[in-house]
């Protein structure tokens, strides 16, 4: 079985954490509605719902090469895919929970 490398490991994170500040900078700085260039709050949810399913096809894809017994298969490595795709996965669900209970408490006021 292989060692996961150190610098391996902290470039994944440092990529990682790239990634997800552009996304907070979209939360951060709502858009106006109507302002050009900036992405709708719908166009931000299918993003983050592909992404979910990419994450979730790639830890699929990594379980079955372990499964096989292919050459380049890593357990460490296939477990972490397997790990970020459930907590993808959950926070997706959590985001859609809130969302609909959003819904339900602007349904349920008074006009």
């Amino acid at each position: 079985m292989s060692t996961i490398e150190v610098n391996n490991l902290l470039a994944q994170m440092r990529q990682m954490t790239a990634q997800v500040r552009p996304a907070e900078s979209a939360f951060k700085a709502a858009p106006a509605v109507g302002q050009a260039g900036q992405p709708d709050f719908s166009a931000l949810l299918k993003q983050s719902i592909a992404s979910v399913g990419q994450t979730q096809m790639e830890a699929g894809r990594m379980a079955a090469s372990f499964e096989r017994g292919d050459a380049g298969a890593d357990l460490g490595r296939t477990m972490i895919a397997m790990q970020k795709a459930d907590l993808s996965l959950r926070s997706m669900v959590t985001v859609r929970n809130k969302l609909v209970d959003a819904y339900k408490d602007i349904m349920n006021m008074p006009v």
